[in-house]
């Protein structure tokens, strides 16, 4: 179960539709796990090893069929990379590679639990990175001075890899990236998008630099995500769309340039308060020291795949579970952006007018919804997360409509940067389930949620409420949200 707490959050309010939505969402996160896709990638006969599956190529991939390597022509096999749920894909190269796989190295989530055996896992902080993901880049640099041309290496990137992945260029310290990061991410809400522009050109190993690394080697590029989508959105969500326009996928090629690392502290006024070493760098950014271009790139031997095509992880999982209860079922959006609180007020909106038998469903229905809320903290001082925030929202919105329960939660287990301490509660939750009887519970526990959303400590009401996801870590894939309206 992915879902730790699943009596706590439905043996209260709308019981049965608090059932509804925890086992609509459980499927969902369930579908949310790379390791199924990996074992379809490759397999090993004998003295031959084939990699590719048509599922996880992109559009228009050049390369496109089963690549098959010669065990006896290679003589070392190395698995490098990082992301939230790091590991669930590893496991499975791991045992298809069983013994010609030579070692590696990779950097998970802080509470990961350990799963590799042959491949060293060194574990860092997210959203704001820490020593730990210095330690495993530093590794990562390492083991890649004893890559050649007779290896093969796969590397793995998943969402988190951002802040997971951090080697500051030389003369930045960490905690000014530190720094950078908690002004742009938390205090400001800037997208990770937009962040990424100005980490790939202050790090060592981001925006393609990981890729260079190993260029010398023959290389399997896996991405935990799919090949044909593109995190921007724009139009071409293909193989070229993902290798010219990518900036958050640190094994592919990167798009942006110094100067636009520039225009995105200026668009957000922020130049002036980012830490003084970073605006250096930047304004001193030479074309040796640019982010991996697609031209550079196409120049080594590699093949990418995705191994997390959008049509086959959580919202068709959760679309699918809906109509198995016989529940007619709705995708509002799988790419929303905004701030959190305003999407429950909108969608709460929605939801009250179908609720009162109005536009644009009938009831009972379930709307789903993905994407990556934001959530903007400035100097909030409390323990929450972007999904809390948005279900503590929800809880206000739909006061006294019992027939309403609304869940969220990042589908990785752990929603915002954790570090909650309450007796009997997980150092991070995952998201929470809420109904229209949440706000008078909250009430005669005497617990004000106004108030846990002006200071961003969503996390604390959300657990004495029994409220609060507790859930098991694993990859990312944004956000999973489930509405269930009654009758």
């Amino acid at each position: 179960m992915r879902i730790l707490n699943m009596t706590q959050v439905t043996a209260h309010g709308n019981e049965e539709g608090r059932r509804i939505v925890a086992q609509i969402m459980e499927a969902g996160l369930q579908a949310a796990d790379p390791y199924r896709n990996a074992c379809r990638l490759l397999v090993r006969e004998g003295n031959l090893l084939k990699v590719g599956n048509p599922l996880f190529e992109g559009e228009n991939d050049p390369r496109s069929g089963v690549s098959i390597y010669d065990l006896n022509e290679i003589e070392n096999i190395y698995i490098v990379g990082s992301g939230k749920g790091v590991q669930r894909a590893v496991k499975a190269l791991e045992e298809a590679l069983g013994d010609r796989l030579t070692g590696g190295c990779v950097i998970a989530k802080h509470g990961d639990p350990l799963i590799l055996k042959r491949v060293s896992v060194y574990y860092g902080a997210h959203p704001v990175p820490d020593e730990g993901c210095v330690e495993g880049c530093r590794a990562v640099v390492e083991l890649s001075k004893h890559v050649t041309e007779k290896d093969l290496v796969f590397t793995v990137i998943g969402n988190g890899t951002s802040s997971l992945m951090t080697l500051p260029a030389e003369n930045i310290p960490l905690e000014e990236v530190k720094e950078l990061t908690r002004m742009m991410q938390i205090e400001r809400g800037v997208t990770t998008v937009e962040l990424n522009v100005i980490r790939n050109h202050i790090d060592l190993l981001k925006g393609g630099k990981l890729s260079r690394l190993f260029s010398k080697a023959q290389c399997v590029h896996i991405v935990m995500a799919d090949a044909n989508h593109h995190v921007t959105q724009l139009p071409r969500h293909d193989y070229y769309g993902l290798l010219k326009q990518n900036v958050w996928l640190h094994n592919l090629p990167e798009a942006s340039t110094f100067r636009q690392a520039i225009e995105v502290l200026h668009k957000y006024d922020a130049w002036n308060a980012c830490p003084e070493s970073i605006r250096r760098y930047l304004l001193s950014g030479t074309e040796a020291e640019e982010t991996v271009k697609y031209e550079e790139f196409c120049n080594w031997r590699f093949r990418v795949f995705g191994i997390m095509p959008d049509d086959q992880h959580f919202l068709p999982a959760a679309e699918r579970a809906a109509k198995s209860l016989g529940l007619e079922c709705h995708v509002l959006t799988p790419f929303l952006q905004a701030e959190a609180k305003e999407c429950a007020k909108v969608y709460m909106a929605l939801t009250r007018s179908i609720a009162d038998g109005r536009q644009p469903f009938s009831a009972p229905v379930v709307l789903l919804s993905s994407g990556e809320m934001l959530v903007t903290v400035e100097k909030g001082g409390g323990v929450g997360g972007r999904n809390q925030e948005f279900v503590v929202q929800c809880a206000i919105e739909i006061d006294g409509i019992r027939q309403i329960v609304v869940g969220s939660a990042d589908s990785d287990g752990t929603d915002g940067p954790g570090h909650f301490q309450y007796e009997g509660a997980p150092s991070c939750l995952g998201g929470g389930i809420v109904d229209g009887l949440t706000a008078a519970e909250a009430r005669e526990k005497q617990i004000d949620l106004r108030n846990a959303l002006r200071s961003h400590g969503t996390s604390e009401p959300l657990w004495r409420l029994n409220c609060g996801l507790h859930m098991e870590q694993n990859i990312s894939l944004n956000d999973i949200t489930v509405i269930y309206i009654g009758i």
